[in-house]
């Protein structure tokens, strides 16, 4: 799935370029070819399709020119991950309906990739063998309240996988840590697996406005028509609203592999190395005194300077510059909605 927007990573995710198709790590490489290179381990090229808007085309096909135009899934607008899913649901079922199908974000980051690999190929011998829908969970390393939670049905740390109880969208900061400390609930990762037949039945029980839709297509001129016409009759849900909350055949799979979804720069900043004031720097020219515990995110051809700097977030974009308080990054979003009344479109 290649299609969000990553506001909060503005100026440098601007919507013609969010950040699946940035190098925000500074190492090379996108999100969207680390995502592609860590599950091309265990899925050959030809079975992937990347879901994406139809405004990102060119820029797939740039980033992963081992794939085929037929490859990537245009929507014709954004309505969130059930219709994504069921739209390459709806692809996959002309190729082969016994497929196992691995879903993923774009854009997350994962450190440990060959406990990610283990995880996966255990996960797709569970679905193949099971009516399951398996979601993976993260084993929380903080009480965090910018996650969705899954409570497991099991506590046994030594079983891996059991189905699920509840999910609990993003809660306060109390019960983050209830849940912290109850050694039940993981971090939803918003990474899937599931046989078709699976997926398919789901979404003709609990998502059947979405399911009729894609199975019971009228005559059109071509796909495009048809995809058009169905993206503009389904509504905006979540797989995780729509589906996983409702059915009764829920495994999640307790897991640690040093995954982060990478959201904010608060989130990006926690996940790489810091100087000894506890700066993350990403750039070549940066000279910093008297500053800590910074975000620092800068272009290579550029020299900066900041003297007597705690806790903030530096980005430059070229043509942007964000100054902000790491601690109040949440207002990011309200920054980019200020910039597109005052500013128009030219600079989100």
């Amino acid at each position: 799935m290649a299609g969000g927007v990553g506001s909060r990573f503005w100026p440098l995710s601007k919507s013609n370029k969010p950040k699946q198709f940035l190098d925000i790590l500074g190492i090379g490489k996108t999100f969207l070819q680390l995502t592609f290179e860590r599950m091309n381990k265990i899925c050959p090229a030809e079975n992937f399709y990347i879901v994406t808007n139809k405004i990102y085309k060119e820029q797939v096909l740039e980033q992963l020119p081992m794939l085929s135009e037929s490859q990537v899934l245009l929507e014709p607008m954004r309505r969130n991950t059930a219709p994504c899913i069921a739209f390459a649901n709806y692809e996959i079922k002309k190729r082969n309906k016994d497929a196992v199908i691995i879903v993923s974000p774009s854009d997350h980051l994962i450190l440990k990739e060959d406990e990610f690999i283990r995880v996966l190929n255990n996960g797709v011998d569970f679905v193949k063998n099971n009516q399951s829908l398996l979601t993976l969970g993260i084993k929380p390393s903080r009480p965090d309240t910018g996650y969705g939670y899954i409570q497991s049905m099991v506590a046994d740390k030594n079983e891996e996988i059991s189905l699920v109880k509840t999910f609990t969208e993003k809660p306060n900061i109390e019960l983050a840590k209830f849940f912290y400390e109850s050694g039940e609930f993981f971090w939803n990762s918003g990474i899937f697996l599931w046989s078709l037949k699976s997926i398919d039945d789901a979404f003709s029980k609990y998502l059947p406005e979405v399911s009729n839709l894609f199975n019971n297509r009228p005559s059109f001129n071509s796909e495009k028509e048809f995809i058009d016409s169905t993206y503009a009759d389904c509504p905006n849900i979540s797989i995780d609203y729509g589906i996983m909350e409702k059915a009764d055949n829920v495994f999640v799979y307790k897991s640690d592999f040093g995954w982060s979804d990478l959201g904010t720069w608060g989130s990006l900043y926690e996940n790489t190395n810091k100087d000894q004031l506890n700066n993350s720097i990403i750039g070549e020219n940066v000279i910093l005194y008297d500053s800590k515990n910074c975000m620092i995110n800068i272009p290579n051809g550029k020299l900066v300077v900041a003297q007597g700097l705690d806790g903030f977030i530096v980005v430059d974009s070229g043509e942007s510059l964000l100054i902000c308080k790491k601690d109040e990054e949440q207002r990011i979003r309200q920054f980019v909605n200020d910039i597109q009344l005052k500013k128009g479109e030219k600079y989100v």
